[in-house]
């Protein structure tokens, strides 16, 4: 005879999930963001999220933290229905979000930062800064890394501020920890050094809820990964029993190239040319410090370098937003040394900024708006000083078609899609039409695999028909995968010059980190030196 007490016994064994989204629906004009889904996070668990932009990730965790409301569904907590109405009341429960852009105020110090919005108190009017400061070095400690609290946070590099945005959880108790995309301006290095954090306070009890486009890192920390395509739960995995395919394929729908062939490239004529190029910083200090490069049409230089070596300013010089201190540039041997944005564009030279929101878009403009920054003023979308809104829609609606931006229409403001569409709205913009020269700063950052296989494949396509392509990039695996030339940048100097097809990732990383390496440096027309 059987009974049902063994099953009941299991059931009061099982553990309670820290968290449970159950049925969760969110419904926007034309598009269900989120339907029906259902997740749980147990504690002490790195659970990944994966999903293309626009699969409803940041909807369902803008739920979770009070910056939505459901049209249906449940969240559970220790197994207790609650309702979140807004961030603080997800704050008071122990939930915590770190946004894909940081939420801090450069000017302010860690410690100001920290404790904004949970204040310690020295009297009812002044805060104790003195006694915020120990409990953060306190926290720092105990997770195994360092930060001065009276630092300006303007001072800090992006993998310190992302320290700084996790110890604002810390600060506040948090037990479950939302991080969106928290690699995507990191290097490998201090990429090794979060995934060491977030293991430290998943072995103290934190449940962390990770949100990344990057498969190998989701593989390398997550203990399970669910999948989201097109606001629904497509499957779940385990990261020892799947891979970077099987996963790429779930968010996709459909087989991805993790890998594109480049195929060989046929230089043309110098397009970019610079000579003996010296660019300052926002404080003064010269940071591009003598470049000399040549960039031919019908191929692709890609830049390597670890972030804040001058890569920022070099491209920023070269497309007029910045001062020139001293040096030549030439675009198709015509003198642009000093030149306005507006001039560099109509040489033809498109531009992708590696931040997005301060460079690349009006947020709060429509989407027809933003697809025509750069020509609102020519022909067929102007005649004289009137506007053809007409001709404006319909190019917009060509390029949201063909470049796969998801938006519910063309009219939304920019601010309304996800970061990856965002990025995916420039590239629409900037790809169109003969172009001399291609600008990419971080062109990728943010996307999903299928976005990046589809970008990398246009970017090949720019170079097939002749354009010359200046890829700036913080994944060296995509500097190695695209480019026909690979320049390292160190201390504000390209330290050398190597053959795409033939360079070795470890002598590329050494270059980065010290400036040195081995055989194999070529000067800046490609010939061995």
């Amino acid at each position: 005879m059987t009974s049902g007490f063994p099953a009941t016994a299991d059931a009061a064994r099982a553990p309670v999930p820290k968290l449970e989204m159950r049925g969760i629906t969110k419904r926007y004009p034309g598009v269900t963001a989120n339907d029906h889904i259902d997740l749980d996070l147990q504690p002490g668990e790195i659970h990944a999220l994966l999903g293309e932009n626009g699969a409803g990730k940041t909807t369902l965790m803008n739920i979770l933290y009070g910056l939505a409301v459901p049209d249906e569904g449940q969240i559970l907590i220790d197994g207790t229905p609650v309702r979140i109405a807004g961030p603080s009341d997800a704050i008071a429960r122990g939930i915590e979000m770190v946004h894909q852009h940081f939420m801090l105020i450069p000017v302010l110090s860690v410690a100001e930062n920290v404790v904004l919005g949970a204040e310690t108190m020295a009297n009812p009017i002044f805060l104790d800064l003195r006694e915020a400061s120990r409990r953060i070095r306190k926290l720092a400690g105990k997770f195994g890394f360092e930060l001065d609290p009276d630092a300006k946070v303007q001072s800090l590099s992006v993998g310190q501020q992302q320290r700084v945005e996790i110890l604002k959880m810390l600060y506040r108790d948090a037990q479950i920890l939302v991080l969106d995309e928290p690699t995507a301006v990191l290097t490998p290095s201090e990429t090794e050094e979060i995934f060491v954090l977030l293991r430290n306070l998943a072995k103290d009890g934190r449940s962390i809820i990770f949100i990344s486009h990057k498969l190998q890192e989701v593989l390398e920390i997550a203990d399970r990964i669910t999948v989201i395509r097109r606001g629904r739960v497509i499957g779940e995995r385990i990261p020892a029993k799947t891979n970077a395919k099987e996963l790429a394929e779930l968010m996709v729908g459909r087989a991805v190239l993790l890998t594109i062939d480049r195929g060989q490239s046929h230089p043309t004529d110098v397009r970019l040319k610079v000579e003996g190029l010296r660019v300052r910083d926002d404080r003064g200090g010269e940071v591009v410090r003598g470049v000399d490069l040549e960039i031919r049409g019908g191929e692709i230089l890609g830049i390597a370098g670890v972030a804040g070596n001058g890569q920022d300013e070099l491209v920023e010089a070269l497309v007029g937003l910045r001062k020139v201190a001293s040096g030549r540039v030439s675009l198709a041997g015509r003198d642009v040394t000093g030149a306005s944005p507006r001039t560099i564009n109509e040489a033809n030279v498109g531009y992708v900024p590696g931040d997005r929101q301060r460079f690349g878009l009006i947020l709060p403009f429509p989407l027809t708006d933003n697809l025509v920054l750069t020509s609102y003023y020519k022909p067929p979308f102007a005649h004289g000083l009137i506007r053809d809104e007409g001709a404006i829609l319909a190019a917009a609606r060509d390029r949201i078609r063909e470049y796969d931006v998801r938006t519910p229409s063309p009219l939304v403001p920019a601010q309304t899609l996800s970061g990856g569409n965002q990025q995916k709205l420039i590239v629409a913009r900037e790809f169109v039409g003969d172009t001399t020269l291609l600008v990419l700063d971080q062109p990728t950052r943010g996307l999903d695999v299928g976005s990046i296989e589809f970008i990398h494949k246009r970017i090949i396509e720019k170079r097939n028909v002749g354009a010359a392509v200046l890829l700036v990039s913080a994944e060296l695996d995509e500097v190695m995968e695209l480019s026909d030339r690979i320049a390292v940048m160190y201390r504000g100097k390209l330290v050398a010059f190597l053959d795409g097809r033939t360079a070795d990732k470890y002598q590329v990383g050494l270059l980065m980190a010290t400036g040195e390496g081995g055989s194999g440096v070529a000067d800046a027309t490609g010939s061995a030196s």
